[in-house]
């Protein structure tokens, strides 16, 4: 089902422990970095002239930076190393700026698009790795860390 590159991640049948309660962690890593970035956006609002009126426009472009930056330099955002889980890549790496930034852009654009998210999570759920759309077609996948 999965192409030759995929077959450098752990394999979900025989290495089961590696994608062992992922979706769950992922959702409260989510809830972790979403209270992080409000903790950012908020005194950046009120303190600014014009942020209360795009209160929602900076906390996509806060989230957004706060996720690549993250990402880029752990494979990982603090609410995901709280959970103990990382991102991969295809070959089983962890992700360079250039990956962490088309991930977050992936992530970003089904965020946007209620249909595109609610699909994602579903598949999180049901795919054999646990990979959300974004994840899928950009060939990466959430795991746990090695101990």
């Amino acid at each position: 089902m999965y192409s030759d590159t995929m077959s450098h991640l752990p394999d979900p049948d025989r290495q089961v422990a590696f994608y062992d309660g992922v979706t769950v962690k992922r959702g409260l890593a989510w809830v972790v970095d979403t209270v992080l970035i409000s903790l950012i956006t908020l005194p950046i609002a009120v303190f600014s002239i014009v942020g209360l009126f795009m209160l929602p426009l900076m906390f996509l472009v806060i989230g957004f930076l706060y996720r690549w930056m993250s990402i880029a330099g752990k494979s990982s955002t603090p609410g995901m190393r709280l959970m103990n889980i990382e991102f991969r890549n295809a070959w089983g790496e962890r992700f360079d700026g250039g990956e962490a930034f088309l991930h977050t852009l992936g992530y970003t654009l089904i965020a946007t698009t209620v249909i595109l998210q609610i699909a994602s999570i579903v598949l999180m759920f049901v795919s054999e790795r646990g990979q959300g759309l974004h994840d899928m077609v950009l060939g990466t996948v959430a795991l746990n860390r090695r101990a």
